[in-house]
C-alpha cells in the first residue's frame, strides 16, 4: 500500500517495509510480476483479487515506485506493469515466504510448488536464501524456475476460471 505517515515517523524499518507492503493482495501481485505476469487480467486471475483491488495495489506499488506501468495498447489504452529496481529487491522476501510456506504451511507428502535450479552451479537450489549445493546467495536472475505439474495445472485452472467467469459478464 502506499506510504503511511504514521510508519514515517517511526525509525523502524519493519513498519516503514510493511506500510507499503504489508497486505496479502500486494503481495500476491508482487508474487505474479515476479513469474512473469505483466498484464493486468493475468495478475487478477492468477491472485483471484477483484478489479478494484488488483488496480488499487498495482496504482499503489506504482506510486511507492515498486512497479512501471508500460503501454502495450493505444487503442484502447493497455498497460503491462514491470518490476523496477526497488520492485525486483523485494525478492529476497518473497523466497523467504516462500521457503517458510514449503516448511511450515504444508503437509510433508506434498512436493514443492516450484523448483529452482542455480544457473551458477546448474544444482537444485534449495529454499534458500543460499543455494544449498554450493551456498552462493539466490539471485532472481540466476535461477530456472520450474512449477510442478500440479501447480501448473492450479494456474491453468484460475487462468480458465477467470476466462469463463469474464464471458458470463
Amino acid at each position: 500500500m502506499s506510504v503511511n505517515t504514521s510508519a514515517v515517523q517511526t525509525l523502524c524499518p519493519i513498519a516503514r517495509a510493511e506500510a507499503v507492503v504489508g497486505d496479502r493482495w500486494t503481495v500476491l501481485v508482487l508474487r505474479e510480476l515476479f513469474m512473469g505476469s505483466h498484464r493486468f487480467d493475468e495478475i487478477q486471475a492468477q491472485t483471484g483479487g477483484t478489479p478494484q483491488m488488483v488496480a488499487a495495489r498495482l496504482k499503489n506499488m506504482e506510486a511507492d515506485g515498486l512497479v512501471a506501468r508500460r503501454p502495450y495498447n493505444e487503442r484502447p489504452p493497455r498497460y503491462e506493469y514491470h518490476l523496477t529496481p526497488k520492485g525486483q529487491a523485494f525478492y529476497s522476501v518473497v523466497l523467504a515466504l516462500r521457503a517458510w510456506g514449503e516448511t511450515w504451511c504444508k503437509s510433508p507428502e506434498e512436493e514443492l510448488a516450484v523448483v529452482y535450479t542455480h544457473k551458477t552451479c546448474g544444482q537444485p537450489a534449495g529454499l534458500g536464501p543460499l543455494c544449498e549445493h554450493c551456498g552462493e546467495l539466490l539471485r532472481r536472475e540466476e535461477l530456472i524456475s520450474e512449477p510442478s505439474a500440479a501447480y501448473i495445472e492450479e494456474r491453468n485452472a484460475r487462468r480458465e476460471a477467470f476466462k469463463g467467469n469474464r464471458i458470463q459478464q
